[in-house]
């Protein structure tokens, strides 16, 4: 990673939305942004609520949460964008933005990813992509703050103290 990346901010990062033309990163400048590779048939697939949940606790405080489909871990997100959406809208009322599915690991890792990767967790866990549902929090500057596992729960005490570290409170 050359300086200049750590520069620029992450929402810099051109990527299409769940349905169809720019999810415009850009527009969530000066915000805090929880984004999470997500999939609709996993075992933590659960953890949806609790994204939710944190999407209509902080929203009006400058927070969102932006779910990444990915299929990349044992084929747990099959679906095409339509399928995508209904599922997360009847079965968790989804209300946070979802970009197009992409890959997170490997040689066609979107270049969201290959700016959010090196950041490394409190466990020190920094590189690919363990599973579906690993949480990266951006502050207002653009900048990854904080990484969580895939098996830590959005309501988390450690996840929304960081959260809350960001929106001031």
């Amino acid at each position: 990673m050359t300086t200049s990346d750590h520069d620029t901010s992450v929402l810099d990062t051109e990527i299409d939305a769940l349905q169809g033309g720019s999810a415009d990163l850009a527009r969530y400048t000066g915000k805090t942004v929880l984004i999470v590779n997500v999939a609709s048939k996993c075992g933590l697939t659960p953890q949806y609520a609790g994204l939710e949940k944190l999407q209509e606790r902080y929203a009006e405080q400058g927070f969102t949460v932006l779910g990444v489909p990915s299929n990349q871990f044992l084929g747990q997100e099959p679906g095409s964008a339509e399928e995508i959406a209904e599922f997360c809208s009847a079965t968790y009322g989804v209300t946070f933005p979802m970009t197009e599915k992409i890959e997170v690991n490997g040689e066609g890792r979107h270049p969201l990813y290959e700016r959010l990767v090196d950041f490394a967790d409190a466990e020190g866990h920094s590189g690919d992509i363990r599973w579906n549902f690993e949480k990266f929090l951006i502050g207002r500057d653009g900048q990854v703050v904080a990484r969580f596992s895939p098996q830590t729960e959005p309501e988390s005490a450690e996840v929304v103290a960081a959260i809350e570290a960001q929106l001031g409170q």
